[in-house]
């Protein structure tokens, strides 16, 4: 049997995430996992004549980073069919880009913008106007989705819509109408989303041979920027299995290039012990294997506790009904012994889940369930160590990188600074970890998360939290690898690039830990690698890259390179100060 490695990156600044020893010089994979760490010349010595040899060029190495949050199933079948704007510095070249993709477009399908950027990312510190969207596209429908708290469409998207004068607003949303009753074409979640969904629902949907493309494109993006695993939280339309037809098509032919777990949240409201006792009695938590598995139940646990994430609208009522509805759901799922997440932006909502939790652990016992909160902005210091005395956890997304203005303006500037106390969470033991929440609502790109825990800034420039509050960088990192595997039961088996951990890393285009502040969000991977196999490559190493299909449709943003914006990369030299380069193996490796 070969014992060689087969695959050795060397000459590289390669952070670990192990406490015992943080930064080694390279490392060899064997198969799936990390066979050996250590110095140039200890790894290059275990070479074979198959070992693919790369030289990082003194580049920085990280483990994978790890999604704990984003909503893959329900976004990736989609991807290509998107527009994005995500980090897009003006809104004059927002609009280029927009004219661009209106004009390539046919007449009978949509042009779409679907969350992952906001206002005050732009110079001009707004959206544009319904006239500047019409003026664009005056015969194309165009609807752009801005976070959580408005979409705006054009005349042909309304039209196509066929949003009237007679058309009701649904509870907790808002149809905006001119002097004359019609609609504008400005939609407001009040703070419910359900008529933005509305509105996306009646756009053209892919094939379904065309959502396999997508899915693919989307981890291919996710590839691009360093990302190997996700957790998805799953979604209150999201129907197990109808949904997950695409991405478990994939996985049965070995085309997953991301580890997926994913939650399984209720669909019916007021009846979400039925779907669970269902659920329950066909699956169970770790179902599936290492490249996609079921992780548990939620966010969405109950239907009345749902308290949305809009910080341009106050706080929701918690409904009296919340206890009575969660508490069975609650009982149920630990018997079960069936992990859960809950998504909880206030910490009203949070004190009366945690009320529930604790009735129910007097009885079931909590701890090791790894059941953990989401979002969690304004939980409070007693919260927060109720969630610790139970062995819980909270992931947080970066939506006060987008929304840190609308929340500041709205709970003034002692709330903000503590929204959400991440450094707190850490200090108490409670288990933390961040995600993104893409791709709606945040931008699925984790190094806008990594800038906003290391620097406490928005992306319009707005400083949210005292730099004492904030993380330095290899705390943050650690949060995004190491720490999110707590939520997953992986630790020990993927986060840290240690031996016999799984074989997941990237190699970054610059060095996290030297660049200034403000480039931490430029920063891509130029090789990831996943369960030991090369799936991106860029750069110096594009030889290596697997070549991606082309997108389908043919018309799609995703085949004129428009992705998540990056300021216009040096090519020269300065890139790769030595080295760089690939050497093939001197015989094929299989597979």
């Amino acid at each position: 049997m070969n014992r060689h490695p087969t695959l050795i990156v060397h000459n590289a600044r390669i952070h670990t995430g192990v406490a015992q020893r943080p930064e080694v010089q390279a490392l060899a994979v064997h198969g799936d996992h990390i066979a050996a760490v250590g110095t140039n010349g200890q790894i290059r010595s275990l070479a074979g004549p198959a070992t693919l040899m790369i030289d990082a060029g003194r580049r920085r190495v990280i483990p994978g980073l790890i999604d704990a949050h984003i909503h893959l199933m329900r976004y990736g079948p989609s991807y290509n069919l998107d527009l994005r704007w995500d980090g897009v510095p003006t809104l004059a070249e927002a609009m280029r880009l927009l004219a661009e993709q209106v004009a390539r477009t046919p007449a009978t399908q949509w042009v779409r913008v679907v969350g992952g950027f906001c206002e005050h990312q732009f110079a001009e510190r707004r959206l544009p106007t319904l006239d500047e969207l019409n003026q664009v596209a005056p015969s194309t429908p165009v609807l752009i989705i801005h976070l959580g708290d408005r979409a705006l469409l054009n005349g042909a998207a309304l039209l196509a819509c066929g949003y009237t004068r007679d058309t009701p607003d649904p509870p907790g949303a808002h149809m905006e109408w001119d002097a004359s009753g019609s609609p504008t074409g400005l939609l407001l979640a009040a703070p419910n989303l359900s008529l933005l969904d509305d509105a996306l629902s009646h756009a053209p949907s892919a094939p379904y041979e065309y959502q396999l493309n997508a899915m693919r494109h989307f981890m291919r993006e996710l590839n691009r920027l360093g990302v190997t695993s996700v957790i998805d939280a799953g979604a209150a339309r999201q129907r197990y299995p109808d949904d997950h037809r695409v991405i478990e098509e994939l996985q049965l032919h070995h085309l997953l290039s991301v580890r997926v777990a994913y939650h399984l949240g209720a669909s019916t409201p007021h009846a979400e012990l039925g779907d669970y006792t269902h659920l329950t009695s066909t699956l169970h938590p770790g179902q599936g294997d290492a490249f996609y598995r079921l992780n548990g139940a939620g966010e969405l646990l109950v239907h009345a506790a749902v308290d949305f994430s809009n910080f341009r609208q106050p706080r929701p009522a918690t409904p009296p009904s919340m206890e009575v509805e969660l508490e069975p759901v609650i009982r149920h799922l630990a018997a079960n012994r069936w992990p859960w997440r809950m998504h909880a932006t206030y910490d009203e909502t949070i004190s009366h889940a945690l009320d529930v939790f604790e009735r129910v652990d007097r009885e079931i016992p909590l701890h090791e369930l790894h059941w953990f909160f989401d979002h969690a902005e304004t939980v409070s210091e007693h919260n927060l160590e109720r969630i610790a005395r139970l062995g819980g956890g909270i992931t947080v997304q970066p939506r006060m990188a987008y929304q840190g203005e609308y929340f500041a303006e709205r709970y003034g500037a002692e709330a903000t600074a503590h929204a959400p106390p991440f450094r707190r969470m850490l200090e108490l033991g409670v288990h933390a970890g961040v995600g993104s929440d893409a791709a709606r609502l945040g931008s699925y790109d984790p190094w806008i998360g990594l800038h906003w825990l290391t620097t406490g800034t928005t992306l319009g420039g707005l400083s949210l939290y005292p730099r004492e509050r904030c993380l330095d960088r290899a705390s943050a990192l650690a949060m995004y690898t190491h720490a999110n595997s707590w939520f997953t039961g992986e630790e020990g088996i993927k986060g840290q690039l240690d031996v016999g951990q799984l074989a997941d890393f990237a190699v970054l285009s610059d060095d996290y830990f030297d660049v200034a502040d403000e480039d931490i969000r430029q920063i891509v991977s130029d090789l990831t690698v996943v369960d030991g196999r090369i799936v991106y490559a860029d750069g110096p190493f594009q030889m290596h890259d697997p070549a991606p299909l082309p997108a389908m449709p043919e018309w799609s943003p995703v085949n004129h390179g428009i992705t998540c914006w990056r300021a216009p990369r040096n090519t020269a030299g300065a890139q790769m100060p030595r080295g760089g380069h690939v050497r093939q193996p001197s015989t094929p490796r299989r597979g």
